[in-house]
């Protein structure tokens, strides 16, 4: 038996949807932007997906602009964003713990002559509403915040946020990266004051290299890359047909069934952490209360051992975590989510992130528990650090 419990890196694609791709690629392969008949079907399913995803999120359909991934729908609804807007000011605001998809966007743009503000954070994450409100100034553009973290599992008070920086100024754009949040917890752009959204596919069971970009209707933004005008010009190149069909079947399918996925991953998790206290000694788990937090993210912190130690152990026996995010894990780096929230110094390169999605299972959780139970104690006395 395996365990794999890294879905916060990627996730397993529903098997709906990998049918779908291939069908996709083999049958229905024709160019959108092509006038014949492959080329109609082609142009059908994007419009047929797009309005899956609007629905989703009870936004228009017009507002949703297919992308490659996270990544760069964040770099397009910051850099898009802040070129758009630059007349307006220069300042932008973000968070300490954003995901690199932002943190070295932002870096980018300093270097085009914009001013960052990084809001901290307390223990569980989250950012500090006052702080928000007293970095917001007459010169203020953007704000881009997180909706859960990925290291974590936090989930910042974007609602609260969002209306906190309207009444400041409603030409402020607000951009919400939701790629571990979309298809686990409840999203209303509307409703939260969100003029742009990032999404991912692979963290909901869809394939890699396809997300999307909500653009709230008005929202000034300008694209960053270009070509032969598709999607109305905001995103030049040939739309990826296969990935835009799946991506939308499987936030159909994570979406109908929210509560009850939310419901199951909370359950899980609460089994995991009150087993972890349980029947381990010297750890710690980070960030929020397990019902504060997201429901698919634990980061647990191991005194003595080094995460890479037990992330090699588990990995022999068939059980698969991370020691952070994935996006950063080849480099020798200690996260900077977990020095901002506090994590004491001996514990910054002992902790694994165990992610679940709605494909796992409480076997699984038994075998993770298991193994870190029979194993813990001994690694120390072999591998202390």
């Amino acid at each position: 038996m395996e365990a794999y419990l890294d879905n916060s890196a990627t996730t397993r694609a529903f098997d709906e949807v990998a049918q779908l791709v291939a069908k996709e690629m083999t049958v229905e392969y024709g160019n959108p932007s092509s006038v014949h008949h492959l080329g109609a079907v082609a142009a059908e399913r994007v419009a047929d997906a797009r309005e899956i995803i609007a629905s989703t999120l009870k936004v228009d359909q017009a507002e949703i602009v297919f992308t490659s991934g996270g990544t760069e729908s964040d770099n397009f609804a910051i850099i898009g964003a802040a070129r758009a807007n630059k007349w307006r000011g220069n300042h932008i605001i973000t968070s300490s713990i954003e995901h690199p998809a932002v943190l070295v966007t932002m870096e980018y743009l300093q270097k085009e002559g914009f001013d960052i503000t990084y809001l901290s954070v307390d223990e569980t994450g989250r950012i500090d509403l006052n702080e928000l409100k007293e970095a917001i100034r007459p010169e203020t553009i953007l704000v881009s915040l997180m909706f859960v973290n990925n290291e974590i599992g936090t989930i910042e008070p974007v609602e609260e946020a969002g209306n906190i920086i309207k009444a400041a100024n409603k030409d402020i754009v607000f951009h919400v990266d939701a790629v571990q949040a979309y298809g686990k917890v409840l999203i209303r752009p509307r409703a939260l004051n969100i003029d742009l959204l990032s999404v991912s596919g692979h963290k909901i069971h869809g394939p890699k290299g396809i997300g999307f970009l909500y653009v709230k209707k008005g929202t000034k933004i300008v694209p960053i890359n270009y070509g032969g005008g598709q999607q109305k010009g905001m995103r030049s190149g040939t739309e990826n047909v296969p990935g835009i069909a799946g991506l939308a079947l499987a936030a159909k399918m994570c979406c109908d069934g929210l509560s009850q996925h939310s419901e199951k991953l909370y359950e899980l998790k609460k089994y995991l952490i009150d087993n972890l206290e349980e029947r381990l000694t010297d750890i710690k788990i980070n960030g929020p209360k397990c019902d504060e937090g997201a429901p698919h993210i634990v980061s647990l912190s191991i005194k003595g051992l080094a995460a890479e130690t037990v992330l090699n152990m588990l990995s022999g026996k068939g059980i698969y975590v991370s020691a952070g995010s994935a996006c950063t894990s080849n480099n020798p780096h200690v996260s900077d989510t977990l020095k901002a929230i506090g994590v004491p110094r001996e514990l910054l390169e002992s902790t694994i992130r165990i992610s679940m999605s709605v494909m796992t299972t409480k076997e699984e959780i038994d075998l993770l528990l298991d193994t870190l139970c029979s194993q813990v104690e001994t690694m120390r006395e072999f591998y202390r650090h």
